[in-house]
C-alpha cells in the first residue's frame, strides 16, 4: 500500500487532474444534448494586467454555480474569454512604452506599429489571465474561448448594432461628453475619475431643443 504523504502537495495533484478533465472533455458543452441547458458567460477580464482577488472570488462563485448545475443534470456551458478594454489597455501600453524609454508619445511609433505593440501586450497578458483561470480549476468550455475583438465576435456586435439602429432604438445625436485631451476621445462616465481640485468653475447654459428661451445650467 503506498505511503500517504504527510502534507497535501497541490503541484502533484491539481495540474494532472485538471489536464485529465480537459482532455476527457468533461466541461465541453454539447449543443445537441436533450438535457435542460444552463449557461454562464464569464464577465471577461480586461487584458490590462492579471487577475485580482476580486476576479478570483467572482469566478469561484460562477464555478460553484456551473458545477452545481452539472450535478443537477443540466447541460452546462460556462463560456470563457477576455476583453480588449479599449482605452484602458491603450493607456497601460502607452505608459509601459514610455517607462521603457521607447516613446514620448504614441504618435512616435505611428498607428500600425502602436497597434502591433498593443496586440503583443494582449497575447502576453491575455495568455496569463487564461492560465490563471485554468490554475484556479475553472470548469469552462475552453473550446469556445473568446476575445472581444475576435472577427466573428466583432461581426455579431456590428450586426446587432445595425439592427438596433434600424429599429430606431439607438441614434446619433448631439450631447455633452467627457472629453479626454490626452487620448483625444470621448470617455464614458465609468472611465472618468472625479476628484476635487482648486481652480476655476465654469457654468454652461445649454439651450433646450424645441423650447425657445429655455436653458439648462
Amino acid at each position: 500500500m503506498p505511503e500517504l504523504a504527510p502534507a497535501y502537495d497541490p503541484a502533484q495533484v491539481e495540474d494532472r487532474l485538471y489536464r485529465q478533465w480537459i482532455e476527457r472533455g468533461d466541461y465541453r458543452a454539447n449543443p445537441d444534448s436533450k438535457k435542460p441547458g444552463y449557461s454562464i458567460v464569464i464577465p471577461p477580464p480586461n487584458v490590462t494586467g492579471i487577475l485580482t482577488l476580486g476576479h478570483v472570488l467572482n469566478n469561484t462563485i460562477q464555478d460553484i454555480l456551473a458545477r452545481r448545475a452539472r450535478l443537477l443534470g443540466r447541460e452546462v456551458l460556462w463560456l470563457p474569454g477576455t476583453d480588449h478594454a479599449g482605452i484602458a489597455t491603450q493607456t497601460v501600453v502607452e505608459r509601459t512604452l514610455k517607462k521603457e524609454g521607447k516613446i514620448r508619445h504614441r504618435d512616435d511609433l505611428g498607428r500600425e506599429e502602436f497597434l502591433k505593440q498593443i496586440w503583443q501586450w494582449k497575447e502576453k497578458h491575455g495568455g496569463i489571465i487564461i492560465q490563471q483561470l485554468r490554475k484556479l480549476g475553472a470548469s469552462c468550455d475552453w473550446s469556445r474561448e473568446r476575445f472581444t475583438m475576435d472577427s466573428a465576435y466583432s461581426t455579431c456586435v456590428q450586426q446587432v448594432f445595425v439592427d438596433l439602429y434600424q429599429k430606431k432604438m439607438i441614434y446619433r445625436g448631439r450631447r455633452m461628453v467627457n472629453w479626454c485631451p490626452v487620448s483625444r476621445t470621448a470617455l464614458s462616465d465609468e472611465e472618468v475619475i472625479m476628484k476635487e481640485q482648486k481652480g476655476l468653475l465654469y457654468h454652461f447654459r445649454v439651450p433646450v431643443a424645441l423650447e425657445k428661451e429655455k436653458f439648462l445650467t
